[in-house]
Formats: C-alpha cells, structure tokens, sequence
C-alpha cells in the first residue's frame, strides 16, 4: 500500500529562496524553486499487513507563481520476486501508487499579506491518491481543504493542512483528515552536509464507523537522514493505529504497530 514521505519535499526549502507570505508587489513567481529525487526504498513490517519491500520511488516538487506542489510515484515489487510481499502471486496486482498535493496559495492570489502572527500564508490545499491495484474507483481517493504555512518554535517552518475526505464508492463526503510536516536540521558538517530530523503526521476522524472500519487513525513518520547536495541516506519508523480507518486484523491485517523504512535517495 502506499508510503507518505512527505517530510523530503522540505528538504528543498534549504536551499530555496525564503518563502515569504507578502505578494503585495504583485511579484507571485519570487519564490519560484523546482526539486527532484530518486529513493530507493526497503521497508519493514510495512501498514496494513506486515510487508517487507524495496521499491522505487521518483519524488518531486517546487513552487511556480501561487502553486505548491508536492508528488510521488512508487514502483513496488522491483526485482519481480513471487515471494515479494508485493507480489502478483500474494494478491498484489498493482505496481504503482501516485500521490499529487497541490495547494494554491491565498495570500498569492489576492496579492494581500493575510499573515497572522507565526500563520505566514494561507492555501486552498488538494490531496490526492491513485493506487493501480484497485478497481472499481477504490483506487482513487481526494481530500480538499485548506492549509497554512506556520512558525513553530525550534522546528522553524512547518506545514499543516486540514482536509474533508470525499469517499468515492460511497459517493459522499466521510470524515477528516489532518496532516503536518516538517524538516529541520540537526547538525552541519563542515563539507556542508547535514543530518536532519525530519517527518509527518497524517491523522484521520470523525469517519463513519462500520464493520471493519474506525472512526479514527493515523500513520506518523520519524525519520533521521544525512543530506548532502546530491545524495541523502536516512532511516525512519513509522508508527501506526488503525491506519487508513481500517480496523486492526480485520481486513487487511496488521494496521496498528512500528515500521521500519531504509532510503538511499539520489537529487536532480
């Protein structure tokens, strides 16, 4: 299933111009910046279920005028072993999963500074998955809301977004979710490179309960990595408790419990 490394599109902002909130000189492109990378990824005990997996994963992102973008899209299964967790012969047709998070920026599209104290922009913020194995649209999912940008003491900027989930077999509205992010440096060597703490948050609620199903969950990232201009290397664990509104053993197995994740990652 699929792997939120948001916490990466942050690194970029280390050597982005500063993100700043005021466009009232109607220049919306003077924090322009575009990133690219490629992660080679091996997990363990991965959500739902207890997968152990290395997969590719072509990450990107940046700022043009008022859009944020952030996206991925993984290549799982990668040497095609049937005793692959991810494999066709364990019920797992699918190869790929894609994941787009755009967000529009408020403060940009109006060219006023809504800044409100450590609140530095406002955003019209999309989220949204497609997982290749699904069929029938329950591979397809979105969440709309609105996001901020916010300074927060000691991790410096950090993103938060709020969305409402839409269900698409249901065809309605169902429950919330919010997500954070962060990326904050540790420590510098003196050849410019860094180790870095870095992470997300995605905590869903207020779903509907049924058979199988909870009315909360949340999957939660801590990551320490080594950045250098062109490589990183880092290790995370990330924590599960009725991961996606599945209920634990249920459906799709194991959703609550530890994940062990080990990256090598190549920039553009």
């Amino acid at each position: 299933m699929r792997k939120l490394l948001l916490a990466l599109g942050l690194a970029a902002s280390v050597s982005a111009p500063a993100m700043a909130a005021d466009y009232t000189d109607g220049d919306t492109h003077k924090n322009d910046y575009k990133w690219m990378q490629f992660n080679i990824m091996h997990t363990l005990n991965e959500k739902p279920g207890n997968n152990n997996h290395t997969y590719l994963e072509m990450e990107f992102g940046g700022r043009s005028g008022i859009f944020d973008l952030y996206g991925y899209l993984d290549v799982f299964n990668l040497a095609d072993k049937d005793d692959s967790d991810k494999s066709s012969e364990k019920g797992n047709s699918s190869k790929l999963f894609v994941k787009f998070a755009p967000r529009m920026s408020l403060d940009g599209l109006f060219q006023t500074d809504l800044s409100v104290g450590p609140i530095k922009e406002w955003y019209i913020a999309d989220y949204t998955t497609i997982d290749g194995q699904e069929a029938d649209g329950a591979g397809y999912a979105t969440k709309n809301g609105i996001g901020a940008d916010v300074m927060v003491p000691w991790f410096g900027k950090v993103q938060f977004n709020l969305y409402k989930t839409y269900d698409i077999k249901a065809n309605d509205w169902n429950g919330y979710q919010f997500s954070t992010v962060w990326f904050k440096p540790l420590y510098k060597f003196e050849n410019n490179s860094f180790i870095a703490y870095q992470g997300y948050l995605d905590y869903e609620f207020d779903r509907e309960k049924t058979y199988g199903h909870t009315a909360s969950g949340y999957a939660m990232f801590n990551g320490l990595y080594w950045h250098s201009d062109r490589f990183a290397v880092g290790y995370g664990l990330k924590s599960y408790r009725d991961v996606y509104g599945l209920r634990d053993n249920v459906f799709a197995g194991s959703t609550t419990g530890f994940a062990h994740y080990f990256d090598v990652t190549y920039k553009f």
